[in-house]
């Protein structure tokens, strides 16, 4: 599964190559070396698992608990979660040589929730495939005073036939999950590597790499400049790559994949990006809201230490 700002599910190694790639001249699908470049840190070779530590250079900074004078509001050019956004992909993802439309929502709520002592905001997720809904998440983030946006974890829920199958959620500061950065306050091509987020009892610990910027794009929400090209990757999984399109202002514009031609082969582009009326933005916080307290109730134990949500 992809999450276009709240989770990355397949994903890899950063390769030396990727530093040579035009701004213009990046091209889905291409293979790339298996060399990681030496600033983008040691390339771990097991998967993490629930008893497993992260290998030296995958986990994230410290946390900059002292550097957070508006953590909720939530600014940097290239992921801004402004409450009341709306985001929506459209693509197909082929598995088995089968192409399986497929489409992406993500909102901004108007609610913050305290996760590891930080008020966050609150963001929300659904994942459709052929018209069925297969995943619904909330995700908390915030961005210190330097501007780089942080993740603290997030909740999903995946679905099978209408039925909820799994919920591996993590959260900052319960069973050794800490906190990852989203996107960096100045990101640019060459710059080092960095955590996502370690949440060791679910096995997440994705990472982020830089490869291209100032690129120029256009989708059908419409043409860009200055986009940068972000390489994802599971730690668990060296083979898959995923690549993301950040354009100032508007954050994800497209969703691309790169390596393995095993992996799950899925491109998607912004079609429409939004402020929600106030109508829906009421609908949403109903739904958020219902995750939340699905959240206390399936796992009170990763959650017993976190506040409910709040108004802005």
């Amino acid at each position: 599964m992809t999450r276009t700002l709240g989770r990355v599910r397949v994903l890899p190694i950063p390769m030396v190559a990727a530093l040579l790639l035009s701004a213009c001249g990046l091209v889905a699908g291409t293979p790339l070396p298996t060399v990681a470049p030496a600033s983008a840190g040691a390339t771990p070779t097991v998967a993490p698992s629930p008893s497993a530590s992260a290998p030296d250079g995958d986990l994230p900074p410290p946390f900059p608990y002292e550097s957070l004078g508006d953590p909720t509001t939530v600014t940097n050019p290239y992921l801004p979660l402004v409450p009341g956004t709306y985001w929506r992909w459209e693509g197909v993802t082929v598995e088995d040589d089968e192409e399986i439309p497929h489409q992406i929502i993500t909102m901004v709520t108007d609610m913050t929730k305290m996760i590891d002592g930080v008020s966050t905001i609150v963001g929300y997720d659904e994942d459709w495939a052929d018209g069925e809904l297969v995943e619904a998440e909330i995700f908390f983030a915030v961005q210190d005073d330097d501007g780089n946006v942080w993740r603290l974890g997030e909740y999903p829920e995946e679905y099978e036939g209408g039925q909820m199958v799994a919920n591996p959620a993590w959260v900052a500061g319960a069973d050794g999950a800490l906190a990852g950065v989203m996107m960096p306050a100045e990101p640019a091509r060459g710059g080092q590597s960095y955590a996502q987020g370690w949440g060791p009892g679910v096995g997440w610990a994705d990472r982020g790499w830089v490869i291209v910027d100032g690129d120029q794009d256009c989708v059908p929400a419409g043409c860009y400049e200055d986009v940068i090209v972000v390489q994802e990757w599971d730690i668990a999984e060296p083979l898959a790559r995923q690549l993301k399109f950040h354009a100032p202002g508007v954050g994800v514009i497209r969703v691309d994949w790169s390596g393995s031609a095993d992996q799950s082969q899925e491109s998607l582009e912004l079609v429409e990006f939004r402020q929600l009326t106030d109508e829906e933005l009421a609908d949403l916080r109903e739904k958020a809201l219902a995750l939340e307290e699905r959240a206390h109730d399936t796992l009170p134990g990763l959650f017993s230490d976190t506040e409910r949500m709040q108004p802005i």
